[in-house]
């Protein structure tokens, strides 16, 4: 039991992790963002007819052009805005895709048609067994942070967006094209969160709202582990799903506990 638990927390860890990757890139709509390209899949998959290894890279090409977008029409026109008026401004884009979401599928919950199930399992070794989606938690989540750290440290283009994250005026000045590197970034802020949006609704189920818990946990997974810093997220995301699923079990355990003794003390 203790085994299953500590690995199933990993795995919803690792999933707040990859989501808090694609908020501390950007502090933003990353779960808005998110929840539209997964709305996006869906739609292919289960109105158009579109295979599901066609409609997965399809709607990562969404999530990038939708990050791109966003940065474009809602971001970019500001200049230099506040804090505050940078937050307004993001709020607004999230009500935007909320509301369309609510317009075009509905307020009722839907059941997400993902290749990876939560229920089949694949043995790994004699007496012990995962099942296929947290298989597919532990291998996305190690390929986005390889490919992560050979980005930022490797290409120029990654160099380009750390330089520029820690001071943009500098950046400015050395030629680099700012508001290309905020463009990319915005578009792979969108694409980190549609995976782990795919992911979150394989596990449960897909509604307009139902990336606004797991925002709130991978924000605090990033929190937690540094928002500058990527490994830590992901190690903070990991930590918070194992107090989650520790905690969940002993909670429940704890309720059925006095439950029994509420029925002990009803029985003549």
């Amino acid at each position: 039991m203790f085994e299953m638990l500590l690995i199933e927390g990993l795995a919803i860890g690792a999933c707040y992790g990859l989501f808090g990757v694609a908020v501390a890139i950007i502090y933003k709509t990353s779960d808005e963002m998110g929840m539209m390209s997964t709305f996006v899949a869906y739609q292919i998959m289960t109105v158009y007819g579109w295979p599901f290894y066609i409609a997965f890279p399809a709607t990562l090409i969404f999530a990038i052009g939708l990050g791109m977008a966003i940065e474009f029409c809602f971001l970019r026109p500001a200049k230099e805005p506040t804090v505050l008026g940078l937050l307004i401004l993001t709020l607004g884009a999230e009500m935007l895709l909320m509301g369309l979401a609510g317009w075009k599928w509905g307020a009722e919950q839907k059941d997400f048609p993902f290749l990876l199930s939560v229920h089949d399992t694949i043995e790994i070794f004699p007496g012990f067994a995962l099942n296929e989606w947290t298989i597919g938690v532990f291998v996305l989540t190690t390929v986005v942070m390889v490919l992560l750290f050979l980005f930022f440290r490797y290409s120029k283009l990654g160099i380009a967006m750390r330089a520029t994250q820690q001071n943009e005026n500098a950046a400015k000045i050395m030629g680099i094209k700012v508001e290309r590197v905020f463009s990319i970034t915005w578009g792979m802020s969108s694409l980190i969160g549609a995976l782990a949006a795919m992911f979150f609704a394989a596990r449960s189920v897909l509604d307009p709202n139902f990336m606004m818990e797991p925002f709130m946990r991978a924000f605090a997974a990033a929190v937690l582990g540094g928002l500058t810093s990527i490994p830590g997220v992901v190690i903070g995301g990991l930590i918070l799903g194992i107090i989650e699923n520790f905690f969940g079990y002993a909670w429940c355990r704890c309720g059925d506990n006095d439950r029994r003794s509420v029925d002990l003390g009803r029985s003549p």
